[in-house]
Formats: C-alpha cells, sequence, structure tokens
C-alpha cells in the first residue's frame, strides 16, 4: 500500500516515521512508563510531520483572527503557522497533498502521547484517495495569555491511514461474561495472577520485586491466552522515499 505526498510549494514537508520515544515516558524511574506496549505502539502508529520553523504563539482569548499572535523566533525557513479560522485556533499549513489508495482515508492528528500545555490538536480524518485539497492542521489553546513555544523540528501533526466505512461496519454489543465459558475463564485466571503478583511485589526479596513487572501481554504468550502471530511489540513504519 503506498502512501504519497505530493509538494505543494517549495519544500515538501518534512515527514518522519512516529518514534516510539517520548520526553516524558523518558523521564519516568527506570522508563517505567515504556512497560506499556499500548502505548509503545501507539506513540509510532505513523508519521509525524515537522515544524520548519521555531515560533511563540499566544492568545488573548478573543474571538478574532487578530487574538492569536505568532512570532518567529529565529530567522530562516518561512514559519508554516498562523491565525487562520479565529476563536482561539492556531494553524498550520501542511504543504503537502497526500494520496491514499482507493478506500483509504488519512488521519490527521496531533502526535499520539505528547501533551502540551495549554494547547491541544484537533483531530481531522481526510478522504485523501480522490480530493484534490490539502488540509492544515490545528490545535485549540486551552488557556489564554500564555506564551506556547513550537520548536524547530518539533513535530505538530500526525498522519496514518484509516479504512473508510470501518467503524459503520462494526456491530457493537454488550455482554455478560459467563456467555462466553472460556472467555470468562480465561480472565479470571488472570485477575488471579495479576491478585497475586501485585500482593508479592510487597515482599522484600521477593521474585515478583526482581521481576518488577508482569510481562505476559508485552510477550504475547501468557497461560490464560494465545497471542496471534502478529502479536507486536514495535511498530517501524517506512521512511518517506524522495522521488526517483
Amino acid at each position: 500500500m503506498r502512501l504519497i505526498c505530493y509538494a505543494t510549494s517549495g519544500e515538501p514537508p518534512k515527514l518522519v516515521p512516529a518514534p516510539m520515544e517520548r520526553d516524558w515516558m523518558d523521564r519516568t524511574n527506570d522508563g517505567f512508563a515504556y512497560r506499556c506496549l499500548p502505548l509503545n505502539i501507539a506513540n509510532a502508529h505513523g508519521w509525524l510531520i515537522l515544524n520548519p520553523a521555531p515560533f511563540i504563539a499566544q492568545w488573548n482569548g478573543g474571538a478574532g483572527i487578530d487574538a492569536v499572535e505568532v512570532r518567529p523566533t529565529a530567522a530562516g525557513s518561512p514559519l508554516v503557522a498562523s491565525s487562520h479560522f479565529g476563536f482561539g485556533v492556531l494553524t498550520f499549513g501542511v504543504n503537502g497533498l497526500f494520496r491514499t489508495e482507493p478506500g483509504y482515508d488519512l488521519a490527521a492528528t496531533g502526535p499520539f502521547n505528547q501533551p502540551k500545555d495549554a494547547i491541544q490538536p484537533l483531530t481531522g480524518i481526510v478522504e485523501t484517495d480522490w480530493s484534490p485539497f490539502t488540509f492544515t492542521m490545528n490545535w485549540k489553546f486551552t488557556r489564554k495569555n500564555t506564551p506556547i513555544a513550537f520548536a524547530q523540528d518539533e513535530p505538530f501533526c500526525m498522519i496514518f491511514p484509516l479504512k473508510r466505512g470501518l467503524i459503520e461496519q462494526i456491530e457493537p454489543e454488550i455482554r455478560g461474561m459467563d456467555t462466553d465459558p472460556e472467555v470468562s475463564q480465561a480472565y479470571a485466571n488472570w485477575a488471579e495472577s495479576r491478585r497475586l503478583f501485585n500482593e508479592r511485589l510487597k515482599i522484600p526479596g521477593s521474585e515478583a520485586q526482581a521481576e518488577g513487572w508482569q510481562k505476559d501481554y508485552f510477550q504475547g504468550k501468557a497461560g490464560f491466552g494465545t497471542a496471534p502471530p502478529d502479536h507486536r511489540t514495535r511498530l517501524r513504519p517506512k521512511n518517506f522515499a524522495p522521488q526517483k
């Protein structure tokens, strides 16, 4: 499957595979946050678009376009951020037209699990298999009169394809656990294993303390459930290849 980016003006957007690492996760004791495999997989689930020029943006609380000020903090590349919509929204131009294969949309959002104080990324889903339109990446200020810095090469957008219509094909339902004995037994076994492990963590010198954490889900080899052959512990999105 191909994901193509056509440069629309000047240099194409700087696109990189999303890394698993996050600064705040690095700062947790012994990298504790990286024990959460769902976080790790989400972090790397796509590509990042990087900011070419550093700037500071600030919103005064008003609804007008002039209520958001954007000023560069270094000479060099032109800013891709501006106030365009008003209502405390900071808008990034992407300078690229993306094309997915038929039946696939493109999600555009902020970098997963990378919070930024006083501003929140907005999320859009674009039909990129046919449209000749570019899109913008937008962030909503959540606090007025607070300077927000975006550094050079800081990601401002994360993209990844989605199969169109999948959500509407889902038939959601709620069932009692006792309606599926196999699932019920597997859950009971896991819950008891978890309870015993947490108790043993409190015992000095215990095997549980030496292990530090249960790795059943991470390793995909729990005794009460079988992981599929494509169980993942890391994602490795490919780099965007230059035109040949």
